[in-house]
């Protein structure tokens, strides 16, 4: 009685919580699209003031309450690829939450721009990746490029989709990498504590409130590096990211019953 009893609650509280969502993105919507026309630039600024906005006032609606902790100081006057282990549902708006007093630019999957209401903001937001295109992810390396030569920071989720491996991370993707030695961009690397335990990535009705922490890890440098560094660099980065979330005990190794 009592596991159906909270089985109820929890499928309740996740209603309200996807129906308070779409609630705001309606209140959103008409903002965003005029700041749209102000140009990539200022317009996207714009853009993701509100989106900061937006969070702030979802996450009290949530119940949930987010705390950055950093490892090494965050020079916020330089641009960096942000990197961010990808394992929730909530990634986004965490993101909104964590990066503060900097532009930045999202790295996101296309096919997000097909989901109602939200795809419409999505795509005046997010630079859009689709991997199953290589035209397509040419446009999307030249945006970032376009983007990190503004002072602009962009955010990347290496992973590339949700790690469903029960691992602290799933392997890494290229792309981050080759930007950042391309453009000679330090990498900062997130890590999202608490993301899987508000919202399960398999599990649309698991949102819970709760505590939100991102640990910005100490960056790590890029100049003079060439491409033939970059596998180096990769590994690197995700032996670092690797390290700290099996030492914060991040909660998805153990439920995953996987933990190294």
């Amino acid at each position: 009685m009592i596991r159906v009893l909270r089985y109820v609650a929890q499928f309740l509280y996740s209603l309200y919580g996807l129906i308070s969502f779409a609630l705001m993105l309606l209140i959103l919507l008409p903002l965003v699209i005029i700041s749209s026309f102000f140009g990539k630039i200022k317009g996207g600024n714009i853009i993701y003031k509100i989106c900061r906005g937006w969070s702030d006032i979802q996450f009290i609606f949530w119940g949930m309450w987010h705390r950055n902790i950093y490892e090494s100081p965050h020079d916020r006057s330089r641009p960096f690829v942000f990197v961010f282990n990808h394992i929730s549902y909530i990634d986004i708006p965490i993101i909104m939450k964590s990066i503060r007093g900097q532009s930045i630019r999202v790295l996101g999957k296309a096919e997000a721009a097909k989901i109602p209401l939200f795809g419409i903001i999505y795509r005046k937001a997010a630079i859009m990746v689709d991997r199953g295109n290589a035209l397509a992810r040419a446009r999307s390396v030249q945006e970032m490029l376009y983007y990190l030569k503004q002072n602009i920071s962009v955010v990347i989720a290496p992973e590339g989709t949700f790690n469903m491996t029960g691992k602290p991370l799933k392997e890494f993707y290229d792309g981050a990498f080759r930007i950042a030695i391309e453009t000679q961009t330090p990498i900062k690397p997130l890590l999202f504590l608490d993301a899987f335990d508000r919202l399960s990535p398999d599990d649309f009705f698991s949102l819970t409130p709760g505590k939100s922490r991102t640990v910005f890890l100490k960056e790590i440098e890029v100049k003079g590096l060439t491409m033939a560094d970059m596998p180096i660099l990769k590994k690197k980065v995700f032996d670092t990211m690797e390290e700290a979330l099996i030492r914060y005990n991040a909660s998805w190794i153990d439920k995953k019953g996987n933990e190294q």
